[in-house]
């Protein structure tokens, strides 16, 4: 027998709003790290160019290491489930 070669209806996926906002925490977590690090050079400094310019650099530095994090953490089942699904081969679908 022969497979279809179209591809089999799935259900659209519904993200949880816990997964809709997870961006927004990370961002805001980079935020208040990079604000207490302007804070300090602030209080200690009293120079207002170099807070900011330390807020900035410690924003930049932060959002970069809560997403290399998050590359490094173990990828969930539903993941797991997705990428086998990429690796399968497609069923007399050639692209030349």
């Amino acid at each position: 027998m022969t497979q279809s070669s179209e591809p089999t209806p799935q259900e659209p996926v519904n993200p949880s709003r816990r997964d809709r906002l997870r961006p927004l925490e990370l961002l805001v977590f980079a935020t208040v790290l990079g604000v207490f690090a302007g804070l300090i050079v602030l209080l200690t400094t009293r120079d207002w160019l170099l807070a900011l310019i330390f807020l900035g650099i410690g924003f930049i530095v932060s959002v970069l290491m809560v997403a290399l994090v998050g590359l490094g953490g173990k990828p969930s089942a539903e993941d797991e489930a997705a990428r086998k699904d990429l690796q399968q081969p497609d069923n007399g679908k050639n692209w030349h």
